[in-house]
């Protein structure tokens, strides 16, 4: 490779040599000051042009945007702000760029404005250092995995099951829209269909993870995941990445201390591998606050908000203990929360898992033991409590300012309980048989848990929509690129 990227020219403490450097203009300033930028680092390299012995007609191709190519040689800065610069020799244009026509000009973008832009917006220093923080992630969590001897499974995105009984589920067919094959009764004969049978993008590798669990002991997925949810939020895609592990002799205090360690572990990775981009965001974020009245102002920095995480043990607590302190708390009371808590079973909100995490606990919180028809037909069921309650052994672990951000449980290892919670919530027993070998063969206690992969970026970046944190967001009558 000719060139020399530009974030190892900024480390470099040589000077005097000849470099090349292949980068998109962001400024040409004084017909003199070029800054370059590659991608590789947040910063861009300046590069001085004697205009004076440069062809005119190449001058007026250095626009913001334009690709080029510069040889010169590094020499210490004599500017502020930068500690070494190239001093032009040579210079080609790679790429032209209209700067009549080019979208990201020398000045502040909103975030609505760069979404409709999404293609483009990569260029952009906000961007850069959004995707460097969850390429950082992506490869802390597998590390971390592999660290463990755990098994990275590519469990299918094609499937005929519905892992949540959510019903929200994304049709695969090959099937002619417009002359569909019809059984006796008129509904559409999937017999005809490419794989003989209805199917869908899945919601969840946890089903087919935990067949292999039953096998490796311990695995984890990490992959796309699809919801056809008609949701227009800052919080919901249709298409998003979910990390799942499936431990084979977990109970659910084993599953609380790995999905404990696991974002401890991340988050520390992120912080010390990325300091650049986080403290970019930090002060992006301080900034976008300023215009903000104090009291909406968020207490702690993102830099004091991830150390919050990494440095308190994450406080555990019953969904019935939960739901105690909400009944008795202010916002209760006053009836300022949107959906009161009047009585034991009901489903918690984001405003009720913020305010346990933020005002009440002030550390992230761990729920467990959830009501048994909130939550999902897999999870291991507890004895009834004294007030006849029947409860499972979910857990829930909530992030200040996102509310949920893992959702686990140890599973139902028993055959007999498993079936009789799957004829109560209308599961048809056939369309399982697959699964319901691992509890015939060999059961085993096991649990695992799964963590929205966007949801974790949105808390290490600091950004608050999540469309913001993943390359090419798909939502509702949105799917561009």
């Amino acid at each position: 490779m000719e060139h020399t990227r530009i974030k190892q020219l900024l480390l470099s403490e040589e000077t005097g040599k000849e470099v090349i450097v292949k980068g998109w203009v962001r400024t040409f300033r004084n017909n003199q000051f070029i800054a370059i930028n590659d991608g590789s680092t947040l910063h861009n390299i300046q590069a001085v042009v004697d205009f004076e012995h440069t062809d005119e007609a190449v001058l007026k191709r250095i626009t913001t945007g334009a690709a080029i190519r510069v040889k010169g040689e590094l020499v210490a800065s004599l500017g502020k702000g930068q500690r070494v610069e190239i001093k032009v020799a040579e210079i080609t244009i790679l790429g032209d760029s209209d700067p009549e026509k080019y979208p990201l000009q020398p000045k502040k973008h909103s975030l609505e404005f760069l979404r409709e832009i999404a293609h483009l917006r990569f260029r952009t220093g906000t961007f850069n250092a959004i995707f460097k923080v969850r390429n950082a992630l992506a490869f802390a969590v597998n590390k971390f995995f592999n660290d463990r001897d755990f098994v990275y499974m590519h469990t299918p995105i094609i499937t005929g099951s519905d892992a949540e009984g959510a019903g929200e589920m994304f049709r695969v067919t090959t099937l002619d829209l417009n002359n569909l094959p019809r059984t006796e009764s008129g509904d559409i004969d999937f017999k005809e269909d490419f794989f003989g049978k209805s199917t869908n993008l899945t919601v969840s590798g946890q089903l087919e993870g935990e067949l292999a669990a039953m096998a490796f002991g311990n695995i984890y997925t990490f992959g796309p995941t699809f919801r056809a949810e008609n949701s227009n939020t800052t919080r919901h895609l249709a298409e998003f990445w979910m990390i799942e592990p499936e431990m084979a002799f977990y109970d659910l205090e084993d599953n609380m201390d790995l999905a404990e360690e696991l974002l401890k572990y991340v988050i520390n990775y992120a912080l010390k591998t990325c300091p650049d981009e986080i403290e970019f965001l930090r002060n992006r974020l301080l900034d976008e606050e300023k215009s903000k009245p104090q009291a909406e102002r968020s207490e702690l920095d993102l830099v004091e908000k991830l150390h919050f995480v990494i440095e308190n043990r994450f406080e555990r607590v019953s969904y019935t203990d939960a739901i105690e302190i909400l009944k008795r708390s202010k916002p209760n009371q006053k009836k300022q929360f949107k959906y009161l808590i009047e009585a034991w079973g009901a489903d918690l909100q984001s405003e009720h898992e913020r305010f346990l995490v933020e005002k009440h606990f002030k550390k992230p919180v761990i729920l467990t033991d959830y009501p048994r028809e909130i939550k999902s037909f897999y999870m291991k069921q507890n004895e009834p409590d004294a007030q006849g309650r029947q409860t499972v052994r979910a857990m829930d672990i909530l992030f200040p300012g996102i509310g949920e951000m893992v959702g686990g449980s140890q599973r139902e290892e028993n055959l007999e309980k498993l079936l009789t919670r799957m004829a109560e919530v209308g599961i048809p027993e056939e369309e399982m048989d697959w699964f319901l070998d691992t509890r015939r063969f060999g059961s085993a206690p096991h649990a695992g848990f799964g963590v929205g992969f966007e949801r974790l970026v949105l808390f290490v970046t600091g950004m608050t929509n999540i469309r913001d944190v993943i390359p090419f967001p798909r939502t509702p009558k949105s799917a561009a690129f």
